[in-house]
């Protein structure tokens, strides 16, 4: 049978995302439910596994040679530097700085977007959603977080976008290619949470739709 590697360094963001992958994976189960839900560091995984198992990172600190798919887009996002300077050249927007996330629910038939996490106000590590943007906000996110994974030719996942906005546009920072700190804000929040689309994503369950309740998951 099918396992899933849950791979993770040891962090209290770690241990909440690993609970409630866990959660999803027992909650959503597939026509073939894998037998074994294995948490390992990225140091001792094995160097071969079945390519029927399921990958799910929540760390940028993989094996080089580590080889599943979205393997080349976890070391594209691992350096950051390399990655801001890309998105400049190939698409124009500057590079900088960002504490605003825009989630990115990317499924077989396109991404979803959903609504946007913050920094909550006067409460350091700790994040709020949803974040309200104007439409004017919103379109050049959705395009750059478009076109940057067809760029990466990302697989099914959820991604965060880390950005700021300023009076000249978006500030891209870097990409987080799994449900990073601020999905922790969709927690009881977000229909569903960010760790649940991720599973969904991965195991190629159909997933329709982020909603809040007021709100609307933003279809590009």
């Amino acid at each position: 049978m099918a396992q899933v590697w849950i791979v993770a360094e040891s962090n209290p963001f770690a241990e909440q995302a690993i609970a409630q992958l866990k959660q999803a994976i027992a909650q959503c189960p597939t026509s073939s439910t894998p037998d074994t839900v294995r948490v390992v560091a990225p140091a001792d995984l094995p160097p071969v596994v079945a390519p029927e198992d399921i990958f799910c990172p929540l760390t940028l600190a993989l094996p080089e040679a580590l080889a599943f798919p979205g393997a080349s887009v976890f070391r594209a996002c691992a350096q950051v530097d390399s990655l801001r300077q890309s998105v400049a050249d190939r698409f124009g927007v500057k590079p900088g700085d960002g504490s605003l996330w825009l989630p990115i629910a990317l499924t077989a038939k396109g991404p979803l977007y959903g609504e946007a996490i913050a920094l909550a106000a006067h409460t350091p590590e700790q994040y709020r959603q949803p974040h309200h943007l104007s439409d004017r906000q919103r379109q050049p996110l959705y395009a750059l977080a478009f076109r940057l994974l067809d760029w990466l030719n990302a697989p099914p996942a959820v991604y965060l976008l880390q950005v700021a906005l300023s009076d000249e546009g978006v500030v891209f920072d870097r990409l987080w290619p799994y449900p990073a700190a601020g999905a922790i804000a969709s927690l009881s929040v977000q229909t569903p949470d960010l760790f649940t689309a991720h599973w969904l994503c991965l195991s190629h369950q159909p997933l329709l739709d982020l909603s809040i309740p007021g709100e609307s998951a933003k279809i590009l």
